[in-house]
């Protein structure tokens, strides 16, 4: 890990103190330690990074063209892509709120209570501050129960500033905050991805202090339920309104990704894009405050996929992810190692230089490594899907019953244990559970391990 300022300071300054006894020695050794400082100080903040983490929300793995879209026109996120490592095993969480939680936590929902997140859980926001960054936070918050709870909104979870809505758009009203105070509403979706794309650029631009390191995360409402795009994009698309919406993001991060070169931040700044869960596309969830009939399917593209949000199929959890940071992380790369959200915790304190709690379960892993191409695989090797299975390289095992959401349940699927091999069956179309019992047995044990942690 990345040696912090302060122990740094504390150990050179006792090395010199110990040498000098006079009044005069003691004035050259304070301004000796105070130019060491200054020159740690610059030193530190070159090298850790900016973090710049753009987050959608209920976006499909296959909406992207770079993640096989042949419908949507995405320029930029292609461009993005090229300049960095696009991840295909990446993994957030299977709903909204429990998913925000994990990124900022580093922890499984089932621990940091999704939605119902605790003041007391302990967000990367929290600890990165003291390591010397300024924070931000802008847009979707969803971990305060949706409710201007103050010890539970990010001002108090580590933020320094906040705009967005706490919740998420499903009546088609959103209510704004700018740190703890209501900022207004509006029920214009189509203004939304640009209104935060605007907030995002304000920070950088005249709000953020240009001495300190930042981070920003910028979680979109979009693509979330009642989608609506903005009138210089709606029925531009092949891909209906959805489309136009997938290509107004791409348009508006190309904004704000111009906004960091502009400012001549690119090369310091680590730029990470991924989304929440998987699509809302299942045929029983049905939206008809904006008139869309019963059964209809109008929203993202899982791709090679199974199911959607919400669900414990890949399509439920599994993200596109792209890592950008020019000169450390490869440029046009593919990698299939297994990542997620829960990992930025500890990746963010070696590369900030703070501590990861010791006082709680922590499931995120360093991928500091992967990152930096010093691992192909990286360091995490399992994921856990919401308490209903677990995967451990090649293989997931899903429970006989999964606890998942109405509108995700497949009533197709019968209620037995399975198991997959997603490196030859990525749409998990093939049960094999008959087939490894042993295997099954081990990852059943996995699955019931995990869960205990606290």
């Amino acid at each position: 890990m990345i040696r912090s300022t302060a122990s740094y300071r504390q150990t050179h300054t006792h090395r010199l103190l110990g040498r000098f006894s006079t009044l005069a020695q003691l004035l050259v050794v304070v301004l000796a330690v105070q130019a060491l400082i200054t020159r740690t100080a610059s030193a530190e903040s070159n090298d850790r990074p900016n973090i710049l983490i753009i987050f959608t929300d209920d976006q499909g793995y296959g909406d992207l063209a770079c993640y096989g879209s042949k419908t949507n026109k995405t320029p930029r996120m292609d461009q993005l892509a090229a300049e960095g490592t696009r991840f295909t095993n990446f993994y957030a969480q299977h709903v909204c709120g429990p998913s925000r939680s994990a990124l900022l936590t580093g922890r499984y929902p089932i621990r940091s209570k999704g939605w119902g997140m605790p003041a007391d859980e302990i967000t990367w926001a929290e600890l990165i501050k003291p390591a010397g960054y300024q924070t931000a936070c802008i847009g979707k918050w969803d971990v305060s129960n949706r409710k201007p709870i103050i010890e539970r909104m990010p001002n108090a979870q580590g933020f320094d500033y906040y705009f967005g809505p706490l919740g998420a758009n499903d009546g088609g009203t959103v209510r704004f905050h700018e740190n703890n105070k209501a900022a207004g509403s509006t029920t214009d979706m189509g203004s939304l991805i640009n209104l935060y794309t605007n907030k995002a650029i304000d920070f950088l631009e005249n709000k953020r202090d240009k001495q300190k390191p930042f981070v920003l995360y910028l979680g979109h409402t979009m693509m979330h339920t009642i989608i609506d795009a903005s009138p210089k994009f709606k029925g531009t698309s092949k891909g209906g309104l959805y489309g136009d919406v997938v290509e107004e993001f791409d348009f508006e991060t190309g904004r704000l990704l111009d906004t960091i070169d502009k400012l001549g931040l690119r090369d310091n700044t680590l730029v990470i894009y991924t989304t929440d869960n998987g699509p809302w596309n299942q045929p029983a969830y049905t939206n008809n405050k904006k008139g869309h009939p019963k059964g209809s399917i109008f929203w993202g593209s899982a791709g090679p996929l199974r199911d959607g949000k919400g669900s414990c199929y890949e399509a439920g959890s599994r993200a596109p992810c792209i890592v950008r940071w020019p000169g450390k992380v490869a440029e046009d790369q593919v990698s299939d190692a297994i990542f997620a959200t829960i990992d930025f915790m500890p990746t963010f304190a070696n590369l900030a230089g703070f501590a990861v709690p010791t006082d709680r379960k922590i499931d995120g892993v360093d991928q500091t490594d992967l990152l930096l191409g010093k691992s192909k695989q990286g360091a995490r090797q399992t994921y856990f899907y919401q308490n209903n299975g677990v995967r451990q390289g090649r293989w997931k095992y899903l429970k006989a019953n999964h606890t998942v959401p109405g509108y995700a349940k497949d009533k197709t699927r019968k209620p037995v244990e399975e198991l997959y091999d997603l490196n030859e069956d990525i749409g998990e179309t093939t049960n094999l559970a008959e087939k490894y019992p042993e295997k099954v047995a081990e990852l059943r044990a996995l699955t019931a391990e995990i869960a205990k942690g606290e």
